[in-house]
């Protein structure tokens, strides 16, 4: 009985712990921001007659925003958020984790995880040293190219 008193007076002594350490607070990408970006890939790709579709992804993996211009392949919504997911996910770009697949034998198997797609396009969002959100750009011809959009796209909207 002693024993059961005791282990039983030890777990209501942790759940009493104030709530407030338990508490994180944490960035997120706004839809504002998120529209705004969106709406920029779409500029920056158009400039340079690309047709492609853009999902922007908040820190917790959500659709915070989706645009696909006229005459973008149907394949280019799902390229756009796989790509978003990778670069949240690894928070880096997706081109990068491409790279270090293709380069590293110990990271090759990540093209296996579900939502991953190992192609440039996709970039992390930063608010100081926390990852916000993603975007992901797909339908130009060349990862390397929807990414440079991204980047255009990115430096215009969250100027510092």
């Amino acid at each position: 009985m002693k024993k059961t008193l005791s282990v039983f007076t030890l777990l209501a002594s942790v759940c009493a712990l104030p709530l407030q350490a338990a508490t994180l607070t944490e960035k997120n990408l706004s839809l504002e921001q998120a529209n705004q970006l969106a709406s920029a890939v779409i500029q920056s790709c158009a400039t340079q007659h690309y047709n492609v579709s853009v999902t922007v992804l908040d820190r917790g993996g959500n659709i915070k925003a989706l645009q696909r211009m006229d005459n973008a392949g149907p394949h280019t919504i799902e390229a756009s958020r796989m790509k978003a997911f990778t670069a949240l996910s690894t928070k880096n770009a997706s081109g990068k984790v491409m790279e270090a697949a293709q380069s590293n034998a110990g990271a090759a198997n990540m093209r296996d995880i579900p939502g991953f797609l190992l192609l440039a396009g996709g970039l992390p969002l930063r608010d100081g040293d926390q990852v916000i959100g993603a975007v992901g750009v797909g339908g130009a011809p060349g990862g390397n190219l929807d990414e440079q959009c991204a980047q255009v796209a990115i430096d215009n909207v969250f100027k510092h």
